[in-house]
């Protein structure tokens, strides 16, 4: 999968829905619907560092919720094995007990979408030499593209206030000319798209516009801060 690119529908076993095997089946695109959204896959079920994860997802819901994201977890373990760990993670996340877990988990025994979207580790395997998927992780817009993947090996567990922040400033650059620097947050200064020329800059800020004076005479670092970002 390459940015921009867009993300094939699939259709796959989840933990919401009834008992029947085909309402447990969602169709992505229409699971997704007009939204964005956000799917990551874990290495396996009942793993100490996936369980810190997908609890963390879980008390970050609400802030994913006010964005119009929504989540949806991978691992290679069954709809059972997901159920059973669920309660692990409520339990080891006094937030979520007595909860409905907030999104859904997708089954992949036969780790048909971990191929499909090269989320296999080659180093790590389970008890039968199976691999184990690794810690990828795919933002598609409501056009059904691919805005944004990280990729994480088993070992290391990721920040979800990063996964916050990637969001915002997708979803910031979609709607204004800017781009967003290092370690930005929101409320911080943008930067204006290089490509814009004065007059275009003009038609679409409103914002004061600070020009860094560079030792090479090129006017291309221009910071705005924002009025409504």
């Amino acid at each position: 999968m390459r940015l921009g690119d867009t993300f094939p529908n699939f259709q796959a076993p989840t933990t919401i829905g009834g008992k029947s095997f085909f309402l447990r089946h969602i169709d992505f695109y229409e699971w997704l619907g007009d939204s964005w959204g956000i799917l990551f896959s874990h290495p396996a079920d009942y793993t100490p560092v996936c369980t810190t994860e997908l609890g963390r997802a879980a008390n970050y819901f609400p802030k994913f919720v006010e964005r119009g994201v929504k989540l949806i977890a991978l691992s290679v373990d069954s709809l059972e094995s997901h159920k059973g760990w669920v309660e692990d993670i409520k339990s080891y996340c006094p937030e979520l007990r007595n909860k409905d877990f907030p999104f859904p988990l997708i089954a992949d025994e036969k780790r048909e979408l971990a191929i499909k979207f090269g989320m296999l580790d080659p180093d790590e395997k389970d008890s039968k030499g199976m691999p184990l998927t690794c810690r990828s992780l795919f933002v598609i817009g409501p056009d059904k593209k691919l805005k944004l993947s990280i990729l994480y090996p088993a070992s290391t567990g990721r920040s979800f206030d990063e996964v916050i922040r990637v969001v915002d400033s997708l979803q910031l650059t979609q709607k204004r000319k800017v781009a967003t620097p290092a370690d930005w947050k929101p409320g911080n200064h943008c930067m204006v798209l290089p490509t814009l020329t004065p007059e275009e800059v003009k038609a679409n800020f409103t914002e004061e516009i600070t020009v860094v004076p560079m030792p090479s005479g090129k006017n291309y670092v221009r910071h705005v801060t924002l009025n409504n970002n």
